[in-house]
């Protein structure tokens, strides 16, 4: 299948504001794109990419003072396959895990752990160890949170979200990925684009979205708290410990966010139009 995916992003500077944007695809699926993947910026400016310490790429620019617009649209090809299920994955034990997974298991900006641990025992200690409790965890946070756009706050923690009751995708993301790692399961934080593939059509304005990854088994595997269902068409951005790590934008100096546009959907030609059609 191929999917096209883009955006077109504006923000007002008020002087010259260094910015660190994370809008690039993950390098693994580099190979998987059918077009040029460039960050188009208007005016024209010098820009330089990095990798973090996560491994996700990085891009350096000196915004103007004044309208500064950031564009990419891009064609990538995927599988078509929605996220694995894996009943059987098993958890490790701690003494078990490699050096990178063990930050995944350590409380960060947005996880706060030492507040939601005594719950997370309380509630997850009965259920079978590894993809089962995962689930559970997952359960829990979607019927926990209740979903909405203008529920969005950028500083909202986990603990906080659990006792509001509401939020956007990364508070759902935020709320999983603490009780796992309560539950000594190391769990990063995702984002980047999700259509509505193989789901009906969601009204709303299209978004960024959110999820989680979790370590069992020896390797990663992905969850959503939000959707709470194998979904079809991920395409990573970004992985960090919450929000704070993975931000589309980054600014030292004042900006405003005026213009915010994504696109993401699959790509129909006109054969295969007719051939659902019929």
């Amino acid at each position: 299948m191929q999917i096209r995916a883009g955006y077109d992003i504006a923000f007002q500077c008020f002087q010259e504001t260094p910015m660190v944007l994370m809008l690039s695809i993950e390098p693994a699926r580099l190979g998987d794109l059918l077009s040029e993947h460039r960050i188009e910026f208007s005016p024209e400016l010098a820009a330089r990419d990095y990798v973090d310490m996560f491994g996700n790429t990085c891009t350096r620019i000196v915004a103007p003072p004044g309208l500064v617009e950031i564009r990419n649209d891009f064609l990538i090809g995927d599988s078509g396959l929605p996220d694995e299920v894996a009943p059987d994955a098993r958890q490790l034990d701690v003494g078990e895990l490699p050096d990178d997974a063990l930050i995944y298991l350590l409380a960060s900006r947005y996880c706060d752990t030492e507040k939601l641990s005594s719950l997370a025992w309380s509630l997850f200690a009965g259920i079978a160890p590894g993809w089962q409790r995962v689930q559970a965890i997952c359960d829990y946070a979607h019927d926990r949170i209740c979903f909405g756009y203008h529920h969005a706050r950028s500083d909202r923690t986990a603990s906080e979200g659990h006792e509001e009751r509401i939020g956007v995708c990364r508070d759902f993301a935020h709320l999983a990925v603490t009780l796992c790692r309560c539950m000594n399961i190391p769990a990063r934080y995702c984002t980047g684009y999700l259509g509505d593939i193989g789901v009906p059509v969601d009204p709303a304005p299209m978004d960024f979205s959110a999820w989680f990854e979790v370590y069992l088994d020896g390797r990663w595997f992905t969850f959503d708290a939000r959707h709470n269902h194998p979904r079809i068409g991920r395409i990573v951005m970004a992985r960090g410990r919450d929000a704070a790590d993975v931000a589309i934008s980054t600014n030292f100096g004042p900006a405003q966010l005026v213009k915010f546009s994504v696109i993401t959907g699959e790509v129909v030609s006109e054969a295969d139009q007719v051939s659902r059609a019929a």
